[in-house]
């Protein structure tokens, strides 16, 4: 990824927002970006394979509109109404978690193949075991515009996540599955703990988990 440290901005002229249908299309690539060299995204949709990036592009824009249609909760950060990041969580419903709606699962087979599709899966199941609470925010995405890193924005987005749990009063917190060391580090800076390692394929992550408790109202 590319980042362009001239870049300056006050953060406090940064606003959260619920992504609208116009904007999924920015959003995709800019999880694409965040992504596209995620161990465990390389290895369920084949990086070594001719097509990965078209793989990569096409599941996470399927899961994008999933997660939209679904009325989950899909965050960005505007500056100027330009949208420089993006996050998408889970909201504690069973109804939309592993399972997922059978389009999705048809679409997804198309895309990443019936392994990918079953390990996508598999992943969400595994982490969800993982969890030490029953009703809680997944965390499934999380990415900010490559010329706008290391500029605070994660931190920013971060709050952002804080303040959708707050308006859900049944979850007990949030969780993530992280793959890379820096993004470990990012999020134990945030207060989520590490809970628990989990093997998707031939990927280890670190399953980790933020209480209710830990988050400043």
């Amino acid at each position: 990824m590319l980042t362009d440290t001239s870049v300056t901005f006050d953060l406090s002229n940064v606003k959260a927002a619920y992504l609208t249908a116009e904007e999924l299309r920015v959003a995709a690539s800019i999880l694409y970006n965040a992504y596209h060299d995620d161990p465990l995204f390389c290895d369920i949709f084949r990086s070594e394979d001719e097509g990965y990036e078209d793989r990569l592009r096409s599941a996470i824009k399927e899961e994008l509109h999933t997660f939209y249609n679904a009325k989950q909760p899909v965050i960005g950060l505007h500056l100027n109404e330009r949208l420089l990041a993006v996050a998408c969580l889970i909201a504690p419903d069973a109804a939309f978690g592993s399972g997922r709606y059978w389009h999705w699962r048809l679409r997804m087979l198309l895309t990443a193949g019936m392994f990918g599709t079953k390990q996508m899966l598999e992943k969400e199941q595994r982490i969800r075991q993982s969890i030490p609470a029953d009703r809680f925010h997944m965390l499934s995405f999380i990415g900010v515009y490559p010329e706008y890193q290391h500029l605070g924005l994660g931190h920013v987005l971060m709050g952002a996540i804080d303040s959708v749990l707050l308006e859900s009063p049944d979850s007990e917190g949030v969780g993530v599955y992280v793959t890379v060391p820096k993004c470990k580090a990012f999020f134990e800076d945030g207060a989520y703990e590490l809970v628990d390692h989990c093997t998707v394929g031939s990927i280890t992550g670190e399953v980790m988990f933020k209480p209710r408790s830990k988050i400043s109202h």
